[in-house]
Parts: structure tokens; sequence; C-alpha cells
């Protein structure tokens, strides 16, 4: 296929019509353009914002504040569960703070450990001391240090029924549970009192550990499903939650002190809470596949990855019409650095082989000075000039760039001519 070169008049004409139709007043469309181009930005800040506050709206936590309380008549309460142990001859009682829960405890009591994120460091040396039965219900961490130490937090999980998969009565006799969501725990194995580990999860993490030492016991359960009004009549959570309350059925000599401590005032060192604690189980699960999701699309990207191909270009651009396009891209951001660098850099590339030295010198910030005596040796201009010319800053103006490469060519006429 043959192209006809049009004449130079042509060219020109076409040059003019260009230069014309840019000096046309831009239209609606081409300013409404423009103003988006310049606000996507903002406009795409805000939605992520907007999604964020959304995201953390829908998994932020729906307990109440009377979650667990034995007096409660809510969903999350735990007043249903309280009366059926009473019915079965087992006194309940209530506690709002651990000196209290302390007072009220005797000889075959379990202290029911609810909303320990409320409890001061005071509070839980005061229950670790006391010579009771505990049930902790969903500890935070620092609980878990001080009432029972050698058990740690392992990390949280859904499910809808567990088999107890232990020897322990309670767990036994109650069968398959829903825990819904809860927290698995891991056991650190000592040669001093048993430790026994029910409802596992499928990689091994129990659920519920009772942990024997010092003459009493301590019960980790990693749900508050099997003692709220909602979930009582699900599975089995009845039976187990009675268990733990009464483990030996109940009776004479037997009792409860369920302690739900109130918020402590301020300045009282409360709210001893790990980040792990603050986060909900949603937005853990929102981490987690917001991770794997940055794992695959850098896995996708990675894979686009490989060794440089050249390839015949689709088009073939007249070098005249590149250095034009890239001279506007310089002038209409003011970039005179750039461009001043570039004409520099490309006289050295043409200046270095004429003097007979390496290529890799004109790119050589240490061999600037050889270059530059080079250069004046060839040229009747002293190594000031030289120096200023190609290695000197920035032109202040449009003028002074174009006083540059005419310096430039006239030093590399007078290379090539001497």
């Amino acid at each position: 296929m043959v192209t006809q070169t049009p004449p130079a008049g042509a060219r020109n004409g076409q040059n003019g019509g260009r230069n014309g139709g840019q000096g046309a007043e831009p239209s609606a469309r081409q300013v409404a353009g423009r103003r988006w181009r310049s606000a996507r930005g903002v406009v795409a800040v805000i939605l992520a914002m907007v999604l964020i506050a959304l995201v953390l709206a829908a998994l932020r936590p729906s307990t109440s504040p009377q979650a667990l309380d034995p007096t409660s008549p809510k969903r999350d309460g735990g007043r249903a569960l309280a009366e059926i142990v009473r019915q079965n001859g087992t006194p309940v009682t209530v506690a709002r703070d651990a000196d209290d829960a302390v007072r009220k405890s005797g000889p075959g009591t379990v202290m029911v450990v609810t909303r320990t994120e409320r409890l001061t460091g005071e509070d839980l040396t005061r229950l670790a001391d006391a010579q009771v039965d505990l049930l902790l219900v969903r500890p935070t961490s620092f609980a878990l240090a001080d009432l029972a130490p050698r058990v740690r937090r392992g990390g949280a999980t859904f499910e809808d029924a567990a088999d107890p998969g232990c020897s322990l009565p309670g767990a036994a006799l109650a069968g398959p549970v829903a825990l819904h969501e809860a927290e698995t725990y891991e056991v650190t194995p000592s040669a001093t009192g048993s430790v026994t580990a029910c409802y596992k999860t499928e990689y091994g993490g129990p659920r519920v550990v009772q942990v024997q030492y010092a003459g009493k016991s301590v019960t980790v359960l990693g749900s508050a499903s099997p003692l709220t009004n909602r979930r009582l009549t699900e599975e089995g959570n009845a039976a187990l939650a009675m268990n733990l309350l009464a483990p030996n059925g109940g009776g004479a000599g037997s009792s409860v002190v369920w302690l739900v401590p109130d918020i402590p005032e301020e300045g009282t060192g409360a709210g001893q809470q790990s980040l792990g604690d603050l986060m909900p189980f949603g937005v853990k699960l929102f981490l987690l596949q917001l991770l794997v999701v940055v794992l695959l699309v850098a896995l996708w990207r990675g894979r686009r990855l490989g060794p440089v191909v050249a390839e015949a270009l689709p088009v073939v651009v007249r070098s005249a019409e590149t250095v034009e396009g890239r001279s506007r891209l310089y002038r209409a951001g003011h970039a005179r650095d750039r461009a001043s660098d570039a004409l520099r850099s490309g006289a050295r590339e043409r200046l270095v082989p004429l003097l007979g030295l390496p290529r890799s010198s004109a790119q050589d910030p240490s061999a600037a000075q050889e270059i530059v005596t080079a250069v004046a040796h060839r040229t009747p201009y002293d190594e000031t000039y030289v120096g200023a010319a190609l290695y000197g800053p920035e032109p202040l103006d449009d003028a002074g760039l174009i006083a540059l490469s005419d310096v430039l060519d006239d030093l590399e006429r007078q290379v090539r001519e001497s």
C-alpha cells in the first residue's frame, strides 16, 4: 500500500487548522469532562469513606448493655436460664462487682463471670484468690492470664452445632450444642492439675475448656449462646448451661453467684482489652476476606509479569511528530527542568563518541569534569561556559530554554568540525 505525502502547503494548512481549533472556546461537554477528571479523586475518597462507614455499621456488635444479665428478659439476657436453675433447687445470686461476688460465695458455689472487659486488675486478682469454682464466659485475654493462666485464646469460629468429644460429664450429658459464634482456646500442658477440652473444631481448637488446680475448677466457655434467652432452647444448650452452673445436679449446699460487673467509673483502670478483644467477629472476617482478595490480586497481577517482548509498532510515527508532541507536553506542564535535562542528556550522548570517551560516561556524574575539559579543548569556549551548558541549572523561562538549545547545537557543531 502506497501513501502519498501531502505537499508542504497542505500540511501547513492542516497544522493551521489544528492550531485554530485549539484556540476555539471549549464546549460545555468538554468543560464538564475536565471538571469530572479533576474532581474524581475527591469523589472516590468520599465514596470509600461512606463504604467503610457502612461496613463498620453493619458489622457493629448487636449486644446490649444487659447482655448475659440474669435479670434481663431480652434476647441476649440470661433470665430464662437463671429461673430454670432456681426451679431445680439451686439459688442464683446476682452480683454487680467482684467484691460483692466473693462475699456471697461459699463452699459449693459456682461463680459465673461475664463481661470480663469491665473488670479491673484488682477485680481479677480478687477472683483469682477466691476459693470458688469459676465459669468464665468468653473471657478477655487479660482475664484468662489471671484466672486461667494455662488457657490462651486461639481464634474465632462459627458453627451451628458441635459434639462434645470429651469426658466432661456436663458436656457428655448435654450432647451436641449450638455454640454459633465462639472463641477457640489453646491449653498449655502441666504436670499439676487436669485439663479437659470439649467441642473441638475441625482444626482441633476446643471451645469449652475445664482446668483443675489448687482445689478448684475453672471452666472457660467460648460462646455466650448456651446462656442466652434466644439460644437456650437450641440443641443441648439448656442442658450444657445447667450442668456447668450446677455440676452435681444442684440441690442442698450448691449455689450460683452470677457476676455481671457494672461499667466502672472513669479512672479505675478498667477496660483491659487487647485489639483482638475489641474487634467483633464480623470485622475479623472482613479483614480476613480483604487479605485473601489482596493476595489473589497480587498473584493475578504477578502472573502478568515476564520478560520484555519486542513487538512491531502498529503504526510508524515520524520522529518530528514525536518530538513535537513531547515538547507540547513539556510546555503544557511548564516542565523546563525535564526539557533542559533531556536536551543536555542528548547532547552528551552525541558528544561522547566524538570525544573518544566511553558511552557510559555520558550519564556518569563522576565523568562530568572529563567531558567538560574535552569539549573545551575542541571548541573556542572555556570550561566554565561549557560546564554551564552541559550541567548548568534549569532555565528561568522559555527563552532561556531556546537559548540553551542553540548553545548545545553550537557546541556539537564545533566538536564535529574540529
